[in-house]
């Protein structure tokens, strides 16, 4: 390996994109890693944008944690270092883009342009044949100064419906080959996206399929290595020495970006991770986070654990900061109400109450003024709060002027619906966890 110091560093990469949504870029992207991880190769992969779900799957098809790569959210040099000390030791980088190529502002196009990364394009077959050639010139024709390594083609139903495909691949574009339909290949759906990895029970079944599959396409091969260079070092300060910090996680609580405990753990604090679907009480700390995640597919354990609830109200009582984004402003309220109906009964520290809706209700890129500062967030969530509690602020949106989401403080209490990239501001993040 070379040294860390070194200006530059060279590794094979690749984004995986598609013309929008639903094509399958998770299920080639974890696949694709599985393949490369069996043949003895260290994948490290990133998911441009926001999202938390993708991220589980991909983890788990490669071995190794998956980070957010997102030009505004984390902006271009925390994105350039994410790649560059990734780059030191990894023998093969993976992308998976957001939405579709061209779909946002910043854009997955965007990531791909900014790094040199090669493209592959996944297309869903799914009622087309030859045209699918014309979607595949359309991308890689939309815009200069593109690397495209090559377009795959998925749920191909036949051999017959392959060699139509193969029919409308214009001459110019290296055809990598298709992907059978296949149920076993499809992974499970819920409101928010997919299902959470360790929920899937056969997840490693359906990757493997999906892997046996690609090592039959030209996808296999290794792609050409790419440049990233070294951005200049930006040390977070340490403004959290000696502070221990304990972060909700497990099923109902699993929505928190790696390099969110990265920025704490830089700052010097000491991070004990608890479950208040099964532990009976609170770890030793001196402040608590509480991120988003499914607490409305777990309200019995949620509302039967008495001595969780009665410790989190006994560690506000006592002045203590929490910190709760989305999933934690939820739980931290007086009930959650289902999608069927039913009604847990929550701690109670935030007046209110919360109800799941069957339509999206908060989606997209807002700036926080947090009490410490600003920092860059985004929201995603399907549920309605109705609280007396009066927000201190609302998130700025990135691309409209409506009013961003609430901002609540309570005593040493800060929640929101928005999930706070902590990189993009770490003295704000910091005062989060602070008195």
């Amino acid at each position: 390996m070379k040294s860390p110091d070194l200006p530059s560093r060279r590794c094979p990469a690749l984004l995986i994109t598609a013309p929008g949504s639903n094509h399958g870029k998770t299920t080639i992207t974890a696949a694709l890693a599985h393949y490369h991880v069996n043949q003895d190769r260290k994948v490290r992969i990133f998911k441009a944008g926001s999202d938390f779900l993708d991220p589980m799957i991909l983890e788990h098809a490669s071995g190794q944690p998956v980070y957010q790569l997102d030009l505004w959210l984390a902006g271009k040099t925390e994105c350039q270092r994410l790649l560059y000390e990734t780059a030191l030791d990894a023998d093969l980088i993976l992308i998976e883009g957001v939405m579709g190529l061209f779909d946002g502002d910043p854009c997955s196009a965007d990531m791909a342009e900014q790094f040199s990364v090669p493209i592959v394009a996944v297309i869903d077959a799914t009622g087309t044949a030859q045209t699918l050639g014309a979607m595949a010139y359309g991308l890689t024709n939309f815009r200069k100064n593109l690397r495209f390594a090559g377009v795959l083609a998925n749920n191909v139903a036949s051999s017959r419906h392959a060699e139509m495909i193969v029919q409308g691949i214009p001459p110019t574009l290296r055809y990598l080959g298709g992907i059978a339909r296949d149920k076993q290949f499809v992974l499970p759906e819920r409101h928010l996206g997919l299902v959470q990895a360790e929920e899937i029970s056969d997840l490693e079944t359906r990757i493997s399929a999906v892997a046996a599959a690609i090592a039959l396409t030209e996808l296999v091969a290794l792609p050409k290595a790419v440049e990233f260079i070294k951005p200049e070092s930006n040390t977070a300060p340490a403004l959290l020495s000696g502070v221990r910090i304990g972060i909700a996680s497990d099923r109902a609580f699993s929505f928190i970006y790696p390099a969110n405990v990265d920025v704490l753990r830089e700052m010097g604090a000491t991070l004990v991770f608890f479950s208040p679907l099964a532990d009976a009480e609170l770890p030793d700390v001196d402040s608590l986070y509480l991120p988003g995640g499914y607490p409305e597919l777990h309200l019995a354990t949620l509302q039967n654990n008495s001595s969780m609830k009665a410790a989190l109200q006994h560690h506000f009582q006592q002045g203590k900061p929490i910190y709760a984004e989305c999933g934690g402003l939820l739980y931290l309220l007086e009930s959650i109400t289902n999608k069927a109906g039913e009604r847990g009964a929550m701690p109670g520290i935030i007046p209110g109450h919360a109800v799941m809706q069957n339509r999206l209700q908060g989606l997209g890129y807002q700036s926080a003024p947090m009490p410490g500062g600003m920092l860059r967030s985004h929201t995603f969530h399907h549920s309605i709060i109705e609280t007396s509690l009066k927000p201190i602020a609302q998130g700025v949106r990135l691309y409209n002027t409506s009013p961003g989401e609430n901002i609540y403080q309570l005593k040493s209490l800060t929640a929101s619906y928005l999930h706070c990239y902590f990189a993009s501001n770490p003295v704000a993040a910091a005062q989060l966890f602070l008195n």
